[in-house]
């Protein structure tokens, strides 16, 4: 399908417009039978690109998890302080490789000295425009933990280091329940020998 053909855009407008934004869209668009569709409303959550990286030590076989509270499991978790990768968003005139390097640091007080990248995907593509760009991180975990974060962004971040076996428990018992992490864990089970290989 060729957008510019195949959607017809019949208005925008913005609903509210702070660091996100949401949008109302009236469209319609070709339907796989060849005509076009009827008229549809849709509200769009307009959002900054993401970058997640997971760091790992080849050396160790260790992942590096950042925990911290997240308002959008409040209500629907019995605790909102999520097990995660180290992320942010791109919201300035950077490349992904530079946010994942940025964050880690941020966030983790973490050096990365490789960076493979693993997928780029729509979280929630029905209602959202943001991109993630997801990495592996190669970093060094001797040392790492305690906590960190932008005190101007009341960043309150607590660093874990866990064998991935751990990690990979930890997904297959629920205690990693975000997708960024869940992806970039299952990769890296899948992609092990080959990652340890070349960056060991």
């Amino acid at each position: 399908m060729n957008a510019q053909d195949d959607v017809q855009v019949l208005e925008r407008e913005t609903c509210f417009s702070g660091f996100y934004k949401l949008e109302r869209l009236r469209l319609r668009h070709r339907q796989f039978a060849g005509d076009m569709g009827p008229e549809l409303n849709r509200e769009l959550f307009v959002r900054h690109d993401a970058v997640c990286v997971l760091p790992y030590d080849p050396q160790r076989d260790c992942v590096v998890l950042i925990e911290q509270f997240r308002v959008g499991a409040l209500s629907k978790s019995a605790n909102p302080w999520l097990l995660e990768l180290v992320a942010g968003l791109i919201d300035k005139d950077e490349q992904p490789e530079e946010v994942a390097r940025r964050e880690a640091l941020e966030e983790a007080n973490l050096p990365l000295s490789s960076l493979w990248p693993i997928t780029q995907y729509y979280p929630s593509p029905g209602g959202s425009s943001e991109r993630v760009h997801l990495f592996i991180g190669r970093c060094d975990s001797e040392g790492a933990g305690g906590v960190y974060g932008l005190a101007e962004e009341g960043e309150d971040i607590r660093v874990h280091v866990w064998p991935l076996e751990d990690a990979l428990d930890a997904v297959k018992d629920g205690r990693i329940d975000n997708a960024a992490s869940i992806i970039a864990l299952q990769w890296l089970a899948l992609n092990r020998v080959e990652v340890r290989g070349l960056w060991s």
